[in-house]
């Protein structure tokens, strides 16, 4: 057989298709602030009227191993909210705008179907948090992955004025913590789910407490709270935001505490969605863990002067979001104590 990249495992055919599939998902995020061709070797867009010193900031994720647990309940539609909840939800954390990301999928075997599924659901969650999807990366990894497996990542790309970044600098004695919901796991703690509940049980058996299957339950999408956070950031000045990713509450909001501060979190404050505490049951591990692995019901958290912790609870409300204060900021630098657990 003559070698060719087809005999090896790359179709650049079914790439050209693709391509031509996904066009009118990629392009319906556009704006007349996008400069370039879809297809092109890049695209950019202008940046934001009114800004007297713009800083540019990146970020970039992935949905980890939640893909694969996707994949095997052939339930792709949600993957596209958790990887742009994931990227510009960082990017909200320092206080900055979204405006644009791109999106990199390696897959074994090109299928244009799966392609196409999930760069219009990455799409359509770009659509509702008001950004552009500028492009992105399809490759084939024949012989690295199975035909059907593939991986997801994203970058996104977010402004703000210089010396308006929010960095944890300002959080003091007596601030507010508040918490906004996350009813579900988003994109965290799926390799230890993996193994465990799903080494034991198949992902359309019901998840013990609830009425839902294993896949329901897991593959629920993630809230993006970009738009909401920007929101709320415009109202008044937050002294410190952090997106609870993986780490959960613990490992999260340490990172934006000043040395001499310590967080006291009260999981009493707050309504635990029954999912976790299914997990808790069904994985049979420690409170702590399950602290440090899922974000427990609270998604993303807001620190504020105690004036303003009642006005960042309605302000997030008004944009569609439940949130709770749900601990406070004291003297001492011992990062982040959880009430009763850890």
């Amino acid at each position: 057989m003559t070698p060719t990249y087809r005999n090896a495992g790359v179709d650049l055919d079914a790439a050209d298709h693709s391509v031509r599939r996904i066009g009118p998902a990629v392009r319906s995020t556009w704006t007349d602030k996008v400069v370039g061709e879809f297809g092109g070797f890049a695209a950019g867009l202008t940046l934001p009227s009114g800004l007297i010193e713009p800083v540019l900031m990146l970020s970039t994720d992935g949905v980890g191993t939640k893909a694969e647990v996707a994949r095997r309940a052939g339930m792709l539609d949600g993957l596209g909210s958790d990887l742009v909840a994931m990227c510009v939800d960082d990017l909200a954390a320092v206080g900055a705008t979204p405006i644009a990301m791109t999106d990199y999928i390696a897959i074994g075997k090109l299928d244009p179907t799966v392609v196409d599924r999930l760069v219009g659901s990455i799409a359509g969650a770009c659509r509702e948090a008001g950004i552009a999807l500028l492009g992105g990366e399809t490759a084939e990894h024949p012989g690295v992955l199975a035909p059907d497996q593939f991986d997801l990542a994203g970058t996104a790309l977010g402004v703000v004025e210089r010396g308006a970044e929010i960095d944890g600098s300002a959080v003091r004695p007596g601030d507010r913590i508040v918490g906004i919901e996350s009813p579900n796991l988003r994109s965290n703690g799926f390799s230890l789910i993996r193994a465990t509940i799903l080494e034991q049980s198949d992902l359309f058996d019901t998840l013990p407490g609830t009425d839902l299957s294993l896949a329901e339950e897991l593959l629920a999408p993630s809230i993006v709270y970009a738009p909401a956070v920007e929101d709320l950031v415009a109202r008044l000045r937050p002294n410190a935001l952090a997106h609870i990713t993986g780490g959960g509450l613990p490992g999260n909001v340490a990172r934006i505490l000043p040395q001499s501060v310590t967080a006291i979190i009260r999981p009493r404050l707050w309504p635990r969605p029954a999912i976790f505490n299914a997990l808790a049951s069904a994985v049979d591990v420690e409170e702590a863990e399950m602290f440090r692995t899922f974000n427990m019901g609270v998604g993303f958290v807001v620190i504020t002067a105690p004036e303003d912790a009642e006005r960042a609870v309605q302000s997030l409300a008004q944009t569609g979001h439940r949130a709770w204060e749900i601990g406070d900021i004291v003297d001492g630098g011992d990062g982040v104590r959880i009430e009763g657990v850890l």
